[in-house]
Protein backbone atom coordinates (compact mmCIF):
# COMPACT_ATOMS: atom_id res chain seq x y z
CA UNK A 1 0.00 0.00 0.00
CA UNK A 2 1.50 3.71 -1.38
CA UNK A 3 1.48 6.17 1.28
CA UNK A 4 -0.73 9.16 0.72
CA UNK A 5 1.62 11.97 0.02
CA UNK A 6 0.85 15.20 1.95
CA UNK A 7 -0.03 18.41 -0.52
CA UNK A 8 1.96 21.71 0.89
CA UNK A 9 -0.16 24.31 1.23
CA UNK A 10 -0.47 26.68 -1.11
CA UNK A 11 1.91 30.19 -0.83
CA UNK A 12 0.69 33.50 -1.09
CA UNK A 13 1.28 35.96 -3.56
CA UNK A 14 3.40 38.60 -1.96
CA UNK A 15 4.36 40.92 -5.49
CA UNK A 16 7.70 39.32 -5.61
CA UNK A 17 9.26 39.94 -9.02
CA UNK A 18 11.01 36.48 -8.75
CA UNK A 19 8.83 33.97 -8.67
CA UNK A 20 11.03 30.97 -9.00
CA UNK A 21 13.82 31.06 -6.24
CA UNK A 22 12.87 31.32 -1.98
CA UNK A 23 15.03 33.83 -2.15
CA UNK A 24 13.51 37.42 -4.44
CA UNK A 25 16.06 39.12 -6.40
CA UNK A 26 16.16 43.04 -5.52
CA UNK A 27 16.26 45.70 -7.62
CA UNK A 28 20.12 47.28 -8.19
CA UNK A 29 20.18 50.57 -5.92
CA UNK A 30 19.95 53.65 -7.47
CA UNK A 31 23.31 55.29 -8.38
CA UNK A 32 23.54 59.55 -8.89
CA UNK A 33 25.93 60.55 -10.66
CA UNK A 34 27.52 64.54 -9.90
CA UNK A 35 28.74 67.08 -11.78
CA UNK A 36 31.58 68.26 -11.99
CA UNK A 37 30.72 71.98 -9.69
CA UNK A 38 28.81 69.71 -7.82
CA UNK A 39 31.63 67.37 -7.59
CA UNK A 40 33.74 70.74 -6.14
CA UNK A 41 31.20 71.78 -4.19
CA UNK A 42 31.50 68.84 -2.21
CA UNK A 43 34.79 68.47 -1.51
CA UNK A 44 35.39 72.27 -0.32
CA UNK A 45 32.65 71.81 2.08
CA UNK A 46 34.16 68.65 2.97
CA UNK A 47 37.75 70.72 3.34
CA UNK A 48 36.03 73.78 5.09
CA UNK A 49 34.39 71.23 7.66
CA UNK A 50 38.07 69.49 8.38
CA UNK A 51 39.84 72.77 8.91
CA UNK A 52 37.27 74.40 11.10
CA UNK A 53 37.04 71.07 12.94
CA UNK A 54 41.25 71.01 12.99
CA UNK A 55 40.92 75.00 14.11
CA UNK A 56 38.59 74.11 17.34
CA UNK A 57 41.00 71.52 18.23
CA UNK A 58 43.94 73.65 18.34
CA UNK A 59 42.33 76.47 19.78
CA UNK A 60 41.21 73.76 22.64
CA UNK A 61 44.81 72.41 23.10
CA UNK A 62 46.28 76.15 22.88
CA UNK A 63 43.84 77.58 25.75
CA UNK A 64 44.75 74.22 28.16
CA UNK A 65 48.44 75.26 27.35
CA UNK A 66 47.91 78.99 28.11
CA UNK A 67 45.89 78.35 31.42
CA UNK A 68 48.97 75.91 32.59
CA UNK A 69 51.49 78.35 31.82
CA UNK A 70 49.41 80.56 33.83
CA UNK A 71 48.95 78.41 36.39
CA UNK A 72 53.21 77.50 36.23
CA UNK A 73 53.62 82.06 36.59
CA UNK A 74 51.08 82.15 39.34
CA UNK A 75 53.22 79.69 41.24
CA UNK A 76 56.53 81.01 40.97
CA UNK A 77 55.78 84.65 41.73
CA UNK A 78 56.41 84.44 45.30
CA UNK A 79 59.68 82.51 44.42
CA UNK A 80 60.50 85.33 42.18
CA UNK A 81 59.73 88.27 44.21
CA UNK A 82 61.93 86.54 47.10
CA UNK A 83 64.69 86.29 44.39
CA UNK A 84 64.23 89.47 43.40
CA UNK A 85 64.26 91.17 46.78
CA UNK A 86 67.60 89.11 47.77
CA UNK A 87 68.94 90.64 44.70
CA UNK A 88 68.18 94.08 45.60
CA UNK A 89 69.32 93.40 49.37
CA UNK A 90 72.37 92.40 48.01
CA UNK A 91 72.72 95.34 45.37
CA UNK A 92 72.72 98.10 47.75
CA UNK A 93 74.68 96.48 50.49
CA UNK A 94 77.45 96.46 47.35
CA UNK A 95 76.44 99.96 47.02
CA UNK A 96 76.43 100.79 50.63
CA UNK A 97 80.28 99.15 50.81
CA UNK A 98 80.95 101.52 47.79
CA UNK A 99 80.04 104.56 49.21
CA UNK A 100 81.89 103.70 52.57
CA UNK A 101 84.69 103.38 50.29
CA UNK A 102 84.15 106.54 48.71
CA UNK A 103 83.62 108.57 51.72
CA UNK A 104 86.31 107.66 53.86
CA UNK A 105 88.94 108.35 51.00
CA UNK A 106 86.79 112.11 50.73
CA UNK A 107 86.79 112.29 54.46
CA UNK A 108 90.53 111.59 54.32
CA UNK A 109 91.47 113.87 51.61
CA UNK A 110 88.96 116.73 52.24
CA UNK A 111 88.33 116.39 56.08
CA UNK A 112 87.29 119.93 56.30
CA UNK A 113 84.81 120.10 53.21
CA UNK A 114 81.94 118.30 56.04
CA UNK A 115 82.60 121.33 58.39
CA UNK A 116 82.72 123.79 55.62
CA UNK A 117 79.20 122.95 54.47
CA UNK A 118 77.43 122.61 58.06
CA UNK A 119 78.80 125.79 58.92
CA UNK A 120 77.12 127.12 55.59
CA UNK A 121 73.66 125.59 56.14
CA UNK A 122 73.89 126.87 60.01
CA UNK A 123 74.82 130.20 58.88
CA UNK A 124 71.39 131.54 59.79
CA UNK A 125 71.55 130.13 63.14
CA UNK A 126 75.15 131.56 63.81
CA UNK A 127 75.17 135.11 62.35
CA UNK A 128 74.16 136.28 65.69
CA UNK A 129 76.59 134.65 68.06
CA UNK A 130 79.10 136.52 69.67
CA UNK A 131 81.23 132.98 69.95
CA UNK A 132 81.42 129.99 67.75
CA UNK A 133 83.57 126.60 69.53
CA UNK A 134 85.12 123.99 67.35
CA UNK A 135 86.14 121.00 68.45
CA UNK A 136 88.72 118.00 66.35
CA UNK A 137 91.05 115.74 66.31
CA UNK A 138 94.06 116.65 67.48
CA UNK A 139 96.11 115.74 64.11
CA UNK A 140 93.20 117.50 62.31
CA UNK A 141 92.88 120.91 64.02
CA UNK A 142 94.74 123.39 62.63
CA UNK A 143 93.57 122.65 59.00
CA UNK A 144 89.85 122.34 60.21
CA UNK A 145 90.27 125.28 62.30
CA UNK A 146 91.72 127.72 58.86
CA UNK A 147 88.79 126.16 56.90
CA UNK A 148 86.01 127.21 59.76
CA UNK A 149 87.78 130.33 59.79
CA UNK A 150 87.58 130.66 56.17
CA UNK A 151 83.78 129.59 56.01
CA UNK A 152 83.21 131.78 58.66
CA UNK A 153 84.61 135.04 56.93
CA UNK A 154 82.39 134.04 53.79
CA UNK A 155 79.01 133.87 55.12
CA UNK A 156 79.82 137.06 57.00
CA UNK A 157 80.09 135.69 60.81
CA UNK A 158 81.31 138.42 63.22
CA UNK A 159 82.06 136.87 65.93
CA UNK A 160 84.57 134.98 67.40
CA UNK A 161 85.99 131.68 66.74
CA UNK A 162 87.57 129.27 69.53
CA UNK A 163 89.32 125.82 68.32
CA UNK A 164 89.97 123.14 70.54
CA UNK A 165 91.45 119.57 70.34
CA UNK A 166 89.59 116.96 71.43
CA UNK A 167 91.01 113.69 71.58
CA UNK A 168 87.68 111.40 71.83
CA UNK A 169 86.71 112.58 68.59
CA UNK A 170 87.01 109.50 65.77
CA UNK A 171 89.51 110.39 62.59
CA UNK A 172 87.31 113.03 60.73
CA UNK A 173 84.30 113.69 62.81
CA UNK A 174 84.32 117.23 64.67
CA UNK A 175 82.03 119.12 66.95
CA UNK A 176 80.89 123.06 67.09
CA UNK A 177 78.44 124.89 68.89
CA UNK A 178 77.17 128.35 68.97
CA UNK A 179 76.19 128.74 72.43
CA UNK A 180 72.35 127.70 71.80
CA UNK A 181 72.63 124.93 69.67
CA UNK A 182 75.77 122.28 68.40
CA UNK A 183 76.28 120.80 65.44
CA UNK A 184 78.25 117.39 65.33
CA UNK A 185 79.60 115.13 62.58
CA UNK A 186 81.08 110.79 62.63
CA UNK A 187 82.12 109.58 59.64
CA UNK A 188 81.13 105.73 61.17
CA UNK A 189 77.89 107.31 63.12
CA UNK A 190 76.73 108.54 59.27
CA UNK A 191 77.19 105.39 57.78
CA UNK A 192 75.55 103.68 60.24
CA UNK A 193 72.25 105.68 60.06
CA UNK A 194 72.59 105.32 56.15
CA UNK A 195 72.62 101.47 56.58
CA UNK A 196 70.05 101.26 59.19
CA UNK A 197 67.70 103.56 56.54
CA UNK A 198 68.81 101.50 53.93
CA UNK A 199 67.96 98.16 55.69
CA UNK A 200 64.26 99.94 57.08
CA UNK A 201 63.52 100.99 52.98
CA UNK A 202 64.81 97.21 52.07
CA UNK A 203 62.46 95.77 55.23
CA UNK A 204 59.53 97.62 54.19
CA UNK A 205 59.77 97.22 50.14
CA UNK A 206 59.86 93.37 51.70
CA UNK A 207 56.76 93.38 53.76
CA UNK A 208 54.72 96.14 51.54
CA UNK A 209 55.83 95.03 48.49
CA UNK A 210 52.49 94.79 45.77
CA UNK A 211 51.20 91.69 44.86
CA UNK A 212 50.95 91.45 41.36
CA UNK A 213 47.56 91.32 39.26
CA UNK A 214 45.57 87.59 38.26
CA UNK A 215 45.30 87.28 34.90
CA UNK A 216 41.65 87.62 35.88
CA UNK A 217 41.59 90.71 37.00
CA UNK A 218 41.92 92.36 33.73
CA UNK A 219 38.89 90.34 32.52
CA UNK A 220 36.99 91.03 35.36
CA UNK A 221 37.84 95.06 35.20
CA UNK A 222 36.57 94.45 31.64
CA UNK A 223 32.81 92.91 32.14
CA UNK A 224 32.43 94.13 35.50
Amino acid sequence: MSEARTAAPPRKFNFDSDFEGANPKLAPPYNRLYTSEEAEALVARARAEGDAAAMQRIEAQTARALAEIAEVARATLPTLAAAAHHHREGAAELALACARQIADAACELFPQAPLQAALAALAREVEATPKLTLRAPPALLERLRAAFAETAEAIGYPGQIVARADAGLAPGAFAFDWGDGAATFDPAAAAARVAEALEGALAAEGLHAEALPSPNSAHEDRHG
